[in-house]
């Protein structure tokens, strides 16, 4: 009740706003673009300014037939129409809107300018949108928002793009996988540390692209068109100077957070630093400018269909959850010397301390018969982490680029966990007990290196690459492991009592070392012929050596030969390939196959058992992207693979390391055969500011390896493995988004979706074949209204409907439906204050009974300015109603479990926040008094 009436009076606060409009009235401007030969120009840009003081009204992009409208409600009476178009000069007008509010320019005729570039590129730094072939571009200073934004709160104004509670980014429906700075990486590969962290004051333009690697991006080679990089150029007045953020705050419960991080610009110089700690479960680096460190959603539980949970995004230890304190460091460093050289480098520190504990209740199904667990379990986690990379490239001419790219990554931890579980009839009878102690530390270090060198070739996009690949991944680890077993009899009375006292030293090296030769052989203007070649060679060895304790001398000496193993494995893989591409400038379409040939050597030293395959797979890739027009665009594609199966699955070796487990493979397993399909439609009309997407897609394998398990009554399980046909999933979904510009530039922005999935996986329980179907549909709504300066208000409402029915018991068979109804208030009213409220309310429909199944999740902070809005105070409050829960229900082919676990609880926390920066020797803060 208390939510509900929350809600209600944030939602008429919202409408209220929204229709107390200042005096304002509706106008209108229309006409038709065309050049000197009488050709309609689609997507010119065409903006208007107000003549007082240059600030946009309204913008919009020609139709294929050159005309537009440009349309809405404005108290301005004189304004400035703008129109631009790559290689023409720049059009401009002034109009009295005061005299007549609506406008026909009739047609005008673009003038061709002296340097053709002959792309749709708009000319000069005021047009708000820029449309190239291949390039999506924004002027940041044409979007209103508030006077210390950063780049992630820029983003949420752009059309067509999205920002979600977890940060992440998609344009026109398609995730944006890196931003870069430049045109170089911004503090490693993590958006998030850009968005939160780049002010708006710097950023001049906001480019979307296909990702490319660096090899492609030189050659000119298609990139992955269904995932985006977002490009952030910097003003040149402004790329030499500061801007750092520092925050410290402390708590109740001994809560704490320490962030910072600092950015210098000279030139093609770029130096960044950043360090944190805290013990809120927060990274620690992406700052949101109302919670800090704590986050919007530090609060936010992820559910995935596996069980497995993350916390903002981060997991922290296995199958994450808990409470973590991390600390974190890190430098990064980007220069060209000259046109020709780059040389970048970073290195991060992180050291975790994880724990948690997990309360667990299962039902596991068996054709002929049902047995439960019960268990709890703790566990410390302690890791440092140490990852560092370095990229050097040079150019030596205009077509040849060389690239050096090595990274190593170390960790150095230990875990001590503990467990108790009790397995039992259906009627309450005891089966067994089990406890369990460990303690575990580890040592892993992996190096990788990628040496490229290409050279372009021709006029027509003709190129050759090289490139050699290594990897040389190397662990340590030593275990002391307890467990105490008691087994009962049918009738519940102890018959047996099973002790296991062991150290586990265990060594396992990988080395990996591969070249790759491509080339494209151009065949005419739009079609060229690819060919390629690639050729890894892998060692891998694994030595798991198992000692009991001996009793006379009490150490662990005894070594356990049928426990032990000692495993060494080669393997060798050619990949030719060669395939056909078109390219014009609607429709980009390839296909292409290959054959790959694989041979597995592998040996045990312990039994002396050896096995040798040679497998041979056919693989075949097609896809097309065409262009119906600049905005709009549809995309097909369809490949198969075959997995090799796991040197496990295939050894024909009995594997007792775990006594209730038993493990043998199967050299006669065939690789799995596996087809992917996909296709999507997107498009955005910028006339309308509204956006569409829409996808499907889905996946079928043949020869899926499976385990095969028995149980026996004492729950001593049995595993080999086999293939099967039919496993398959679907997947579909549409979104809209809609901007509505309201008087004096407040804006509401729509976004609405639903998606849907279905799915049959096969297996077997005790040698009996099932399948599991699931199906779900998931639609969802978010609205956010924003006034700016004043006050952001984001509703938003989900709910899923889902499914599932098993052919093993169909009393298992699952209809549930999940709501989850947000609300996001901000209000910087009045002046210096912010005040920030995130609420959630979660209603789960498939938690067992004796489990809370609905809460309420509010986080809230309220900020005061000073020092120029350089320095805020906040108090913030996690968790006000202190509902903060952890339960799921997951239900899997043959169990259905339901599981709690640690959380963090309810704090308070003080901070103080103060940020400096200075751009081009000037101070931004000292000009905020004039928004952009």
């Amino acid at each position: 009740m208390l939510f509900k009436n929350v809600l209600a009076q944030f939602f008429l606060l919202g409408f209220l706003f929204i229709f107390a409009s200042a005096e304002a009235q509706d106008y209108k401007i229309q006409g038709k673009i065309i050049d000197s030969e009488n050709v309609a120009l689609e997507s010119a840009t065409i903006y208007v300014e107000a003549v007082k003081d240059s600030s946009l009204v309204d913008y919009t992009i020609s139709d294929v037939d050159g005309n537009f409208i440009v349309e809405g409600s404005t108290d301005v009476d004189e304004v400035n129409l703008f129109i631009s178009f790559t290689g023409f000069q720049t059009y401009k007008k002034r109009y009295q809107l005061s005299q007549n509010r609506t406008i026909n320019t009739g047609t005008i005729t673009l003038q061709l300018a002296d340097n053709t570039l002959g792309e749709v590129v708009v000319q000069g730094t005021k047009a708000p949108v820029s449309i190239k072939t291949d390039t999506l571009e924004f002027n940041a200073a044409s979007f209103k928002t508030k006077a210390d934004a950063n780049l992630e709160e820029v983003l949420k104004k752009l059309p067509g793009v999205a920002v979600d509670k977890d940060g992440a980014i998609t344009v026109n429906g398609k995730p944006v996988s890196r931003i870069l700075v430049n045109g170089k990486e911004f503090f490693g590969d993590d958006p998030k540390i850009a968005t939160k962290n780049l002010p708006k004051e710097i950023i001049n333009k906001i480019q979307v692209v296909d990702t490319k690697t660096k090899s492609e991006e030189f050659t000119g080679k298609e990139g992955d068109s269904e995932n985006k990089t977002i490009n952030i150029t910097i003003d040149e007045d402004k790329n030499k100077g500061y801007f750092a953020r520092l925050t410290a705050g402390g708590g109740t419960d001994e809560r704490y957070e320490l962030s910072g991080i600092g950015n210098y610009f000279k030139d093609d110089l770029r130096v960044s630093v950043l360090a944190s700690s805290n013990n809120i479960n927060s990274s620690g680096f992406t700052f949101d400018e109302v919670f800090d460190a704590m986050g919007r959603n530090a609060y936010a539980i992820t559910r995935n269909s596996n069980g497995n949970f993350s916390i903002n995004g981060n997991s922290f230890g296995s199958g994450g959850g808990g409470i973590t304190k991390s600390d974190n460091g890190g430098v990064s460093f980007v220069n060209e010397w000259s046109d020709e050289t780059e040389l970048s480098a970073n290195y991060f520190f992180n050291r975790g301390d994880t724990k948690t504990r997990t309360e667990v209740e299962r039902e596991n199904i068996l054709p002929d018969r049902t047995y439960f667990n019960n268990s709890t379990s703790s566990s410390d986690r302690k890791n440092d982490n140490h990852r560092a990379r370095f990229g050097f490239e040079f150019e030596p001419d205009t077509l040849t680029r060389i690239s050096f790219r090595p990274n190593i990554t170390v960790n150095d931890g230990f875990v001590k966990s503990n467990s108790n579980t009790s397995s039992f009839e259906e009627d309450g009878t005891p089966i067994n007990t089990a406890e369990t102690e460990q303690y575990t530390e580890l040592l892993s270090t992996n190096f990788s290196n990628n040496l490229n060198v290409s050279r372009k070739f021709g006029t027509k996009g003709g190129f050759v690459s090289l490139g050699f690949d290594n990897t040389n991944n190397k662990s340590e680890e030593e275990n002391v492991y307890f467990s105490s077993r008691e087994i009962y009899d049918d009738a519940g009375n102890l018959t047996d009592t099973d002790i296991q006292d062991q150290f586990i030293n265990q060594n396992t090296r990988k080395d990996e070392y591969s070249i790759s030769a491509n080339t494209r052989l151009p065949l005419s203007e739009k079609l060229s012929l690819d060919v390629s070649y690639s050729y890894t060679k892998s060692n891998d060895e694994s030595e798991r050596l198992i000692y009991e304790k001996n009793d006379l001398t009490g150490e662990y000496d005894v070594l356990v030969d049928t426990l032990s193993n000692d495993f060494n494995s080669e393997t060798f893989n050619h990949r030719p390939n060669i395939g056909l591409v078109y390219r014009d400038d609607k429709l980009r379409a390839s296909i292409s196959g290959g054959l790959e040939n694989v041979r597995l050597k592998n040996e045990d030293l312990f039994t002396e058992t050896s096995f040798d395959n040679t497998y041979n797979n056919f693989y075949s890739r097609a896809y097309f992207r065409y262009k119906l027009n600049k905005t709009k665009s549809i995309y097909f594609n369809y490949r198969n693979s075959r997995n090799v199966p796991s040197i496990t699955q295939l050894q024909p070796v009995t594997n007792t390391t775990n006594p209730l487990n038993i493990v043998t493979g199967n050299p006669n397993l065939d690789p799995s055969l596996q087809h992917n399909i996909y296709m999507n439609f997107n498009n955005y009309d910028f006339k309308s500011r509204s956006g569409f997407y829409a996808y499907l897609g889905g996946d079928l394998t043949n020869d899926q390896v499976v385990s095969i398990t028995t149980t026996n009554q004492d729950l001593v399980r049995t595993t080999s493995y086999t293939n099967v046909d039919g496993a398959y999933s679907l997947f579909a979904g549409a979104s809209l988004d809609k901007t509505i510009t309201l008087e004096s530039k407040n804006t509401i922005k729509i976004d609405a979706g639903i998606y849907g999935n279905m799915s049959k996986d096969l297996g077997f329980s005790n040698g009996v074949k099932f399948d599991s179907n699931r199906y779900s549909v998931s639609p969802n709504l978010g609205v956010q209204y924003d006034i700016v300066d004043i006050l952001t208000i984001e509703p938003s409402y989900d709910i899923s409907f889902i499914n599932a029915k098993y052919s093993l018991n169909n009393t298992r068979d699952q209809n549930y439906v999940n709501h989850n109804v947000g609300l996001e208030l901000t209000s910087y009213w009045p002046k210096n204050f912010v005040f920030g409220n995130d609420i959630s309310y979660q209603h789960l429909g498939n938690i067992a009974p004796g489990f809370k199944n609905d809460f309420v999740l509010w986080n809230m902070s309220l900020g005061y300015k000073i020092m120029g809005d350089d320095g805020i105070f906040k108090v913030k409050v996690f968790d006000v109603l202190d509902q903060n829960i952890s339960t799921s229900r997951t239900t899997g082919d043959d169990f259905v479990q339901d599981t709690q676990q640690l959380v963090l609880e309810q704090y308070v926390m003080f901070s103080f926040t103060y940020k400096l920066s200075k751009f081009g020797g000037k101070d931004p803060n000292k000009r905020r008094g004039r928004r952009r």
